[in-house]
Formats: structure tokens, sequence, C-alpha cells
């Protein structure tokens, strides 16, 4: 009685694995099929990603504050006042200021207490920022704090243990 019931229960396993087998099979090929739709899909994101950080650094790599022409920069009439004057219509600080044009604070103070004159670029800069309101100098500014904050990023710390050793 107990050979036989094992045969029974032995013939209805097989039974069963046969039709799940057969039910099994269809959907393991879709997963197979899905699995590989995906491989693509994540191809394509990454190509796309990558692609879409390359117009940002192209977008972000342009002049932060718009070109002028040497002409036009050397025959402007950049006195302390009007350097005071342009910083404030825009709502800056000398620090921001300063931050826009790629100079320190100390050089825009000493701009504006007539101890200084911008020259070059900085004197370029300071007329192209002539053409920008309040708005744009706000999100040129951003844009390059962004910029900053990314370059420090980049810049690999010494570990700790070098710094230990260099005590010892």
């Amino acid at each position: 009685m107990a050979k036989l019931e094992a045969a029974m229960k032995e013939a209805i396993a097989r039974g069963a694995r046969k039709q799940v087998r057969h039910v099994v099979l269809p959907l393991r090929r879709e997963v197979f099929r899905l699995r590989r739709r995906m491989r693509e899909a994540h191809g394509v994101l990454t190509t796309l990603r990558r692609s879409a950080s390359a117009w940002e650094r192209r977008m972000d790599g342009g002049p932060p504050v718009p070109l002028v022409s040497e002409a036009e920069a050397k025959s402007a009439r950049l006195s302390p006042r009007l350097v005071q004057s342009l910083r404030k219509r825009l709502g800056l600080s000398q620090m921001a200021l300063a931050r826009l044009v790629g100079v320190s604070a100390p050089a825009v103070a000493h701009w504006e207490a007539g101890n200084a004159t911008p020259k070059g670029q900085n004197r370029a800069a300071l007329v192209g920022l002539r053409k920008v309101g309040k708005r744009e100098a706000k999100e040129l500014l951003a844009r390059r704090v962004k910029q900053t904050e990314s370059r420090r990023a980049r810049r690999p710390r010494p570990s700790t243990r070098r710094r230990r050793r260099m005590k010892k």
C-alpha cells in the first residue's frame, strides 16, 4: 500500500512539473526578452545622459558676462562712481561683482575708491555688465557660483592617513 501511495505521489508530481513547465516556459522567454529590452533602454539612457551633461557643460562654459569688443571697452568711461552705481543698480555686493568679473573683492573696493582702475578683460567685463539687468546678473552669478563649486568638488582631497604620517 505504501509503494502504491508513493508511486501515485510521484506520478502526480511529475504531471504537475510538466504542467508548470508548459506554463513557465513562455513566461521565461518573455522575461529574457524584457531583460534584453531593459539593457538596450539602459544603454540609450546612458548615452542621452552623457549627451545632456555635455550640453550643460557647453552652456555653462559660455562667457559669464556679455562679450564686448576691445574698442568698445577702451572707449567706455569707467569712473569709480560709475562702477559703484553699476554695482548698486544690479543689486550686487562687492564680493558678488568680484565673482562675476573674476577678481577679488578688494579689487572692486579699490576701483570704487579710485585707487585703481580696471584693465583689460576686467574692464571689458564691467562694460559688458552694463548691458545686463538685475535678474540676469543674479542668474549669471548663480551660474558662476555653481561652476566654482563643481571645480572644488572635482579636486581630490588628501587622505587622513597621509596627514597623520606627515605629522609624525
